[in-house]
């Protein structure tokens, strides 16, 4: 196993939805070490959530994994890094008093609660705000008449939060920022009229403007400060790390989405498919139209990028392999979970490519883009339809895409965007070509897995954390990953199955026909 100098490794640290992981890279992009803890969010109160004590236990379990496995493979406990970056879960709602005491639970990117705010911010700015972005949550708070508005000095997402607490610097990767409120890419900074025109609205219940509460907006490869003693203490309490490594700015998820596929450049994209399913496309020129189904965001560095956001990807499909499970248990038959999910992904290759008729939504929340309000998980199917296990498998399968096929229909045909290639990463790609082959004819659209797909968002943010300490001068994010990282990457591409997209098409049919009974479910299902 080649070493590396670790004062030339950078550490990335991804809180995910239901992970927490820590990744040790090297100069080259190389993966050295990883770490992960297991956390789940919680509904309290109304709201999606997690506690910030489970922030701190989980990343300092998953740093201590990683320090372990570290020592384990290269024989020499881990005493230092070159650059660390932080990235998590996109928007939410994280608001501090003046004193840095939180006033009011950190409510997720999850939460369909701030409808009413969203759709006044967009009509006002003429710029989709969708109803997870942090500014639709602060303003529906100010609707909601929340006591806590008025004693707010300090909003950021949980990547800022921990960035903060890590180095003292109140800042925010692009990429993020631009889940907190409209970015102007011309500027690499908030969109100065749009907070003058938010400034008029909340009028007195803001004790100050909106651009003193927001963190400072950062682009890759800046300065973003350096570690602290508390912030070691905070991310090692053994004590090892020493204070003073440089730390990039903080990111969301979908910007390490983006550097883990090396898909910065205009006309890439990249799909995200886990607990939630993003893609994001980076556009050549500026959409024409405002759309609620599209988010306006921007790559790392500052270009606008178009992305379709959906709640819900594999959460329902999780748990019918799951069941599955448990009933082979019951006839006396033990299965690990990968050879569960292997199974189940090669029997949805098997088939009809319309699913024979059935149909699954797997809405464990609300998902704006369809206009859903609420979660209700559903399948359906017409008493005629091919139910056996192969087209119920493909169902599941397909309802992860669906939503996002409903979304990126708008890109590519009312707005024309053209996308040469979709890089996939995360959970739905883990079983080798399934999800790439059913969701290159879904999209229609060639579909890529690299070699390195699994590394996912922590190695994203370790890649960040590269760019800030080993860039060069002049040095382009999207250079430094084509030339340095990805030149020799290896990996898989898959074009379109007509027979899978005409399938497809078929079975969003019938999805669409049945959003009628997906809306039935939720209002009677109180």
């Amino acid at each position: 196993m080649k070493k590396f100098e670790q004062k030339s490794t950078t550490l990335g640290i991804e809180l995910g939805s239901t992970r927490i992981k820590a990744v040790l890279a090297g100069p080259d992009g190389t993966v050295l070490a990883g770490g992960a803890h297991d956390w789940e969010n919680r509904f309290e109160g109304g709201y999606w959530t997690y506690h910030l004590d489970d922030v701190w236990a989980g990343i300092q379990d998953a740093y201590r994994d990683l320090a372990r496995n570290y020592e384990n493979t290269y024989v020499e406990p881990l005493t230092t890094v070159g650059a660390l970056g932080v990235s998590a879960m996109m928007h939410g709602y994280l608001p501090f008093d003046s004193e840095g005491n939180q006033l009011a639970a950190f409510r997720t990117w999850r939460n369909t609660t701030t409808q009413p705010a969203a759709e006044a911010l967009t009509e006002r700015f003429r710029f989709n705000i969708p109803q997870r972005w942090s500014v639709a949550h602060l303003y529906q708070a100010i609707l909601n008449g929340e006591e806590h508005v008025k004693d707010i000095a300090f909003l950021t997402t949980l990547a800022g939060y921990v960035h903060w607490q890590l180095t003292g610097e109140k800042v925010l990767g692009i990429g993020d920022a631009s889940g907190m409120f409209p970015i102007d890419s011309s500027t690499c900074d908030y969109d100065a009229a749009m907070l003058d025109s938010f400034d008029a609205l909340a009028g007195a219940h803001l004790s100050c403007r909106l651009r003193d509460l927001l963190p400072k907006v950062l682009c890759a490869g800046q300065d973003a400060g350096r570690l602290t003693e508390t912030g070691a203490r905070l991310l090692d309490p053994a004590g090892t790390l020493p204070a003073g490594i440089p730390v990039c700015p903080p990111e969301g998820d979908a910007g390490t989405g983006m550097a883990a596929t090396n898909s910065v450049a205009q006309r890439t994209g990249n799909v995200s498919a886990g607990t939630s399913v993003f893609a994001m496309v980076v556009l050549e020129k500026p959409l024409k139209e405002v759309h609620p189904e599209i988010d306006m965001v921007t790559t790392p560095d500052g270009a606008p990028v178009a992305m379709v956001h959906c709640n819900t990807c594999t959460s329902d499909l999780d748990g019918w392999v799951k069941l599955l499970g448990e009933m082979a248990q019951a006839a006396g038959v033990t299965l690990t979970k990968t050879q569960l999910y292997t199974l189940f992904y090669q029997k949805a290759l098997q088939g009809d490519a319309d699913c024979g008729g059935l149909v699954n939504f797997n809405y464990f929340s609300g998902e704006p883009v369809t206009g859903v309000p609420d979660g209700r998980p559903l399948f359906v199917r017409r008493p005629d339809a091919k139910f056996n296990l192969a087209n119920f498998a493909r169902a599941q399968l397909y309802a992860c895409m669906a939503t996002l096929k409903y979304g990126l229909d708008i890109l590519f045909e009312q707005e024309q965007v053209t996308v040469d290639n979709l890089l996939g990463h995360g959970g739905l790609f883990k079983v080798p070509a399934v999800g790439q082959k059913l969701l290159a004819g879904a999209l229609g659209v060639p579909v890529s897995v690299m070699k390195t797909a699994g590394e996912g968002g922590p190695w994203g943010m370790a890649l960040l954390a590269g760019y800030r300490l080993h860039r060069r001068e002049g040095e382009t994010l999207e250079s430094y990953l084509r030339d340095r990282i990805f030149a020799d990457a290896e990996g898989s591409t898959l074009t379109p199955d007509e027979q899978d997209h005409r399938g497809f098409a078929a079975f969003m049919e019938n999805y669409v026909r049945c959003l009628a009974v997906e809306h039935a479910a939720v209002d009677a299902l109180q």
